[in-house]
């Protein structure tokens, strides 16, 4: 269990003023074990700073996040490094290494994690890629794959680890639509046979609709609607949602 309790997130100043710029404000939010949890917004809406925080790449100004009852906001040093290996991430512009082979993407975590890659992890690194389609190419670098293609290497390599929470920080922005399916497809498939919690940002309502059980909708650093993504899409209280789904009269 997730729990982000009165998050908020100033930059600029401890304590908000006129040049202060406020990104979060008391954010509540509760994202359960396995869940496929999707926050969505408008660019600017403050979902990226949000994920950000669940792996502490973003401090809060203020509340906390606690984890399976542990408040890890404060986390330094090696208590850190430990918690961030149990929340992988997957960015939009795949975050591989150009020099290195597909397979030493995948090892990556495991070098990271131990200063050493084992015959095991290589093992393990291979499994991955075998799950994600992509065994053909071990050998490969990144800048001979497709998007889609770098995509399911980072996904290979967020599990590498075995995290308790993947975050998908517009993992589908860059890619189209065949791709996308693709990979949120690969992505539903993993958490429902692994448990992994899914925490996916986005600004397509296409995406959670697809892939998420509950939504968060973010408007200028604020909630301003969540709940079951059935409910949400079927009766939007919120004007943000009603946009982001199209049902605005544009003319009006």
């Amino acid at each position: 269990m997730i729990s982000i309790q009165h998050v908020s997130k100033t930059y600029g100043h401890a304590e908000r003023t006129a040049r202060s710029v406020s990104a979060l404000v008391d954010i509540n939010l509760e994202i359960g074990d396995g869940e496929r949890f999707g926050i969505i917004g408008m660019s600017g809406a403050g979902k990226s700073t949000l994920v950000r925080t669940i792996n502490l790449l973003e401090r809060p100004t203020e509340g906390r996040i606690v984890v399976d009852g542990q408040d890890v906001t404060d986390l330094t040093g090696a208590d850190l490094r430990a918690y961030r290996r149990r929340v992988a991430m997957i960015f939009q512009n795949f975050g591989l290494l150009a020099q290195k082979s597909v397979l030493d993407n995948v090892c990556f975590p495991f070098l990271a994690a131990t200063g050493r890659v084992t015959a095991e992890n290589r093992a393990r690194a291979r499994e991955l890629l075998e799950r994600v389609g992509l065994a053909e190419k071990a050998e490969a670098y990144p800048n001979q794959l497709s998007g889609g293609q770098q995509q399911r290497v980072a996904i290979a390599r967020a599990l590498a680890c075995d995290p308790e929470v993947i975050l998908c920080d517009e993992a589908t922005s860059a890619l189209d639509p065949k791709s996308t399916n693709t990979i949120l497809k690969l992505l539903r498939d993993i958490s429902l046979e692994t448990g992994v919690t899914l925490v996916v940002i986005t600004h397509s309502m296409d995406v959670v609709e697809k892939i998420c059980t509950q939504v968060a909708v973010l408007e200028d650093g604020r909630v301003v609607e969540q709940g079951p993504v059935e409910r949400v899409f079927a009766a939007p209280a919120a004007e943000a949602t009603r946009v982001l789904l199209g049902k605005v009269d544009w003319d009006a």
